[in-house]
């Protein structure tokens, strides 16, 4: 149980708030399990709803858990590390994957224990099961637009622009400037010109 490297991660959502309590506990456990604290991860005055790009905290946290860097993340709760359940399932299995335990205060879950084990292959088949959830739910969606009436992709461009596309062109002018002159993506440009051949 000694000597494992531990990194703290510790958010809090508004500015008013700090982190210095998160911090003192868990340093506090650390220490009655012989735990050596390496690193401080740290969000303050940000939500938990933002993703891992907009927490620097966090983002350099699962970074240097792939470098190995420590071998244990200590959270003060599970919604430190995210809202979303779909956003808290990826951090867990990131950690997973880099072999580095989880030890989250409030929910009492240890990983470094047999029970706490189980909690990481939980939270795979957890994490299975949103991202199905997620893709019927799309495939339902798109496929009730469609019985709807919904015209599915990109809208056409008319004719009339359509010809101001190939005259551009012809006259050598690039996809990306013919885009930006015409107000109209370069996707569409592009189709034009391959059909030009």
């Amino acid at each position: 149980m000694s000597n494992k490297r531990a990194a703290l991660y510790v958010r809090v959502s508004t500015d008013a708030q700090t982190v210095e309590n998160q911090i003192r506990e868990l340093r506090q456990v650390a220490g009655r399990r012989g735990w050596h604290v390496v690193e401080v991860y740290s969000d303050a005055g940000i939500s938990g709803a933002k993703g891992r790009n907009g927490r620097p905290g966090l983002d350099s946290m699962l970074k240097d858990a792939s470098r190995r860097k420590f071998d244990i993340v200590m959270a003060w709760a599970i919604d430190r590390l995210g809202r979303s359940l779909i956003d808290l399932l990826d951090t867990i299995q990131h950690l997973e994957a880099c072999g580095v335990d989880l030890y989250l205060n409030q929910q009492a879950i240890d990983t470094t224990t047999p029970m706490g084990k189980l909690v990481f292959q939980v939270t795979g088949a957890f994490a299975e099961f949103e991202r199905t959830m997620i893709r019927q739910r799309i495939k339902a969606g798109l496929k009730r637009a469609v019985a709807q009436g919904v015209k599915l992709g990109r809208p056409k461009i008319d004719s009339a622009t359509e010809r101001k596309v190939r005259n551009q062109l012809a006259k050598g002018v690039g996809i990306l400037k013919v885009a930006r002159l015409l107000g109209i993506g370069t996707g569409t440009v592009q189709r034009i010109a391959n059909e030009l051949g």
